[in-house]
């Protein structure tokens, strides 16, 4: 079994593995910031609660929400943000599944100037 700081690595590569995603440290009130061009499209919190902050369209944010795959952001809801906790490396799989989703969604509207998504 993978202790939690092996999990916070492995999903952190997994993010960076993403096209066109770079990360920043402590971006604003980010802990570990994730972008895709200019557009933050998660972080996450890996001392704190081990939670993932995933910004999604707002479609499937409802979507996720109604399917009981995360829970309302705390602070964010209306940004289309959801959280999904990372409690051990079974949760990776449905973590990158969710993040994903909002790579696709911020990184389409990134290559097609003016696309509606």
């Amino acid at each position: 079994m993978k202790s939690q700081g092996e999990i916070n690595q492995e999903l952190r590569q997994r993010i960076l593995d993403l096209p066109g995603v770079t990360e920043r440290q402590h971006a604003g009130i980010h802990e570990d910031a994730f972008f895709v061009g200019r557009t933050l499209f998660m972080h996450i919190h890996p001392e704190s609660f081990r939670g993932c902050d995933i910004r999604l369209s707002r479609g499937d944010q409802e979507l996720v929400l109604a399917q009981g795959k995360a829970r309302p952001h705390r602070w964010a809801p209306e940004a289309g943000y959801i959280t999904f906790i990372v409690r051990d490396e079974r949760d990776l799989e449905q973590a990158m599944e969710l993040i994903r989703m909002s790579h696709d969604h911020f990184a389409g509207k990134q290559s097609v100037p003016g696309s509606e998504h």
